[in-house]
């Protein structure tokens, strides 16, 4: 065999390996769950976060209100992991304005409200304590272990049950038992920030999320957005719980 014949032959075989990698690195369609139980709406949003690229290339979380779940994704769609989770007392998709910056005191029973939408997260601390991921530092709505400190709220057996129905509890903060959170949610913002879309339950999930109408494979804008990231929180603007 002479030289020009064994060169186009190793270069064919370059090309069809590079054809293989290639295919072998293309983008995943559709959510992974793996076994996990999730709504339909959970389900589309992932699919559409995934095709469109709306992450970033960050890691994201979806909270289901609706199903009282949380899930936290790695940045190309893989499950990382699911918990239940707590969420605001009172239905809503949109934060009371000025809530951030008052005490808890005076927030009422409704106006304790988890809003619904996109937002850029990242880890903070929480009056110089443990750490929390902020969701929306100004509305003072963040992620975090579940609270404990009152027992009459059962914070802990409402999260235990199968039923959602009783998992509204919190000021508007999303509370998630304390290992998932430890082996789960803390290492998946460690170091980076991440994508977190609360899915609505009295609004639409496209008046919530307007880019969802977009071409599903049209890339979308990287998500260089930076939340602060404060070292504590001021004893008006709290987290709320």
């Amino acid at each position: 065999m002479n030289t020009a014949l064994r060169i186009a032959i190793l270069s064919l075989g370059v090309l069809s390996t590079g054809v293989s990698s290639m295919s072998l690195a293309a983008p995943r369609e559709h959510a992974d769950f793996r076994t996990e139980a999730a709504s339909k709406d959970a389900r589309r949003l992932v699919d559409w976060v995934i095709t469109s690229g709306d992450n970033g290339g960050l890691p994201f979380v979806v909270v289901d209100k609706v199903a009282a779940k949380l899930f936290v994704f790695y940045a190309d769609g893989r499950l990382r992991g699911a918990a239940p989770a707590l969420l605001g007392l009172a239905r809503g998709d949109d934060s009371v304005p000025g809530i951030g910056e008052r005490k808890l005191a005076s927030i009422r029973p409704e106006e304790r409200t988890t809003p619904a939408g996109r937002f850029v997260g990242a880890i903070g601390n929480e009056r110089g304590e443990k750490d929390i991921v902020w969701v929306d530092y100004e509305a003072a709505i963040s992620l975090h272990r579940v609270i404990t400190s009152n027992a009459k709220e059962r914070r802990l057996q409402r999260l235990a049950t199968a039923s959602p129905l009783d998992n509204r509890i919190s000021y508007g903060c999303i509370n998630v038992p304390a290992r998932f959170y430890d082996t789960v949610v803390g290492p998946a913002f460690t170091g980076t920030n991440g994508i977190v879309y609360i899915l609505p339950e009295v609004r639409s999930i496209r008046d919530v999320f307007p880019a969802y109408d977009a071409a599903a494979h049209r890339p979308a804008a990287q998500a260089s957005a930076t939340p602060r990231r404060p070292s504590q929180v001021s004893a008006s603007g709290a987290s709320g719980g």
